[in-house]
């Protein structure tokens, strides 16, 4: 048995899948590397996942959401943070940029696929299916392979 000293620490993180009426999706341009991804960010220790991706979408956007349901969960292979997306409503605010997004915008669901790293991108598109939640995995920006994970988990001699 292990040792709750001894558990491994990983981060945890939540992703908001924003979904307007007209099927449009909520991104931002992050200030520190200028990527366009879904809002999000870190689980405080004090609150639930729900409540996390309704503060983070809010702080870096102004929209108040309400998440309506868990579409994935995405493991970074090379940082250890496990992120939690939901499909979310908005349901107040006017999207503006914060500290965290130099620039926020509504954009076509096949758009983010193709403005967003693929590690961020198949949020959008696991949000969007009537499947689900997903299970993947990633290095960062692009999704990894059992071939990828096999080699990464691989036990050395």
């Amino acid at each position: 048995m292990t040792a709750v000293n001894d558990l491994p620490r990983h981060s945890v993180s939540v992703t908001g899948i924003v979904v307007r009426g007209d099927g449009r999706i909520l991104a931002i341009q992050r200030e520190d590397d200028q990527r366009w991804v879904p809002p999000g960010g870190v689980l405080e220790l004090n609150e639930t996942p729900e409540q996390c991706v309704v503060r983070e979408v809010r702080e870096e956007t102004g929209v108040l959401i309400q998440p309506d349901r868990l579409t994935g969960i995405y493991k970074n292979m090379r940082l250890g943070v496990v992120s939690l997306a939901f499909r979310c409503t908005p349901i107040d605010g006017t999207a503006h940029t914060s500290a965290e997004a130099t620039s926020v915008a509504w954009i076509d669901p096949a758009e983010a696929a193709r403005m967003m790293p693929p590690a961020r991108g198949i949020r959008v598109t696991d949000a969007l299916a009537d499947a689900g939640p997903y299970v993947r995995v990633h290095d960062g920006t692009d999704l990894l392979d059992d071939a990828d994970v096999a080699a990464i988990t691989r036990p050395t001699a």
